[in-house]
């Protein structure tokens, strides 16, 4: 039974568009239906709840609704485009590494939400009419980036504050050693699929 809650779940990720549902709405409503069906203490399952974790993205959040009402994204795009003269590959490249150095330190989920508005405002501001190729450098970028890292995913979050919990200690530093030189490999291999894909796309 819980298994199935799981995938309907996971299946209204896929279709809240058609269903006119927000996912955060089926996430919370999944919940609602497995702490039923478990008959759990409430009280006690809110203890196992990564506050933390829950209370950072908040926060980031709340940092982004700021910089987008005040302007600030729209600034940011002119700035791209000054340094870029609006040809698409640079500002591709410049995205894709932007999005990987700024992944690994600030969550690159909202990281995400905070760049769509400024990559949006870029194709306005310079005339970009088809938008794939820079959505692709975000996506990569902060994807990839996202790894380099103790809290630039929101899965290393999670994981290290379980692992706190059951007495493992894992640094920043000592995660960021391992992480970061990995994550610079597959932004340079991302580069090149990049230039790869403008070559046979766009130049064509």
């Amino acid at each position: 039974m819980p298994g199935s809650v799981i995938f309907i779940t996971v299946l209204g990720f896929v279709i809240h568009r058609q269903i006119r549902l927000e996912p955060a709405f089926i996430a919370t409503l999944g919940a609602c239906i497995l702490t039923f069906i478990s008959k759990s203490n409430l009280i006690r399952a809110l203890k196992y709840v990564e506050w933390s974790v829950i209370i950072f993205f908040i926060s980031l959040f709340i940092i982004i609704g700021a910089m987008e009402q005040t302007g600030l994204f729209e600034k940011m795009a002119g700035i791209g485009l000054n340094i870029t003269g609006g040809n698409i590959l640079p500002t591709a490249l410049i995205i894709l590494w932007l999005s990987a150095i700024l992944s690994a330190f600030v969550d690159n989920i909202p990281f995400v939400a905070a760049m769509i508005p400024l990559i949006q405002d870029m194709g306005r501001l310079g005339g970009i009419q088809d938008l794939d190729f820079l959505w692709w450098s975000l996506s990569l970028g902060s994807c990839l980036g996202g790894n380099g890292t103790a809290i630039g995913a929101s899965a290393n979050v999670v994981v290290i504050g379980m692992a706190e919990k059951r007495g493992i200690h894992i640094s920043f530093i000592d995660f960021m050693k391992v992480a970061f030189p990995l994550m610079i490999l597959s932004i340079l291999i991302s580069s090149g699929y990049l230039l790869m894909w403008y070559y046979f796309n766009i130049m064509r």
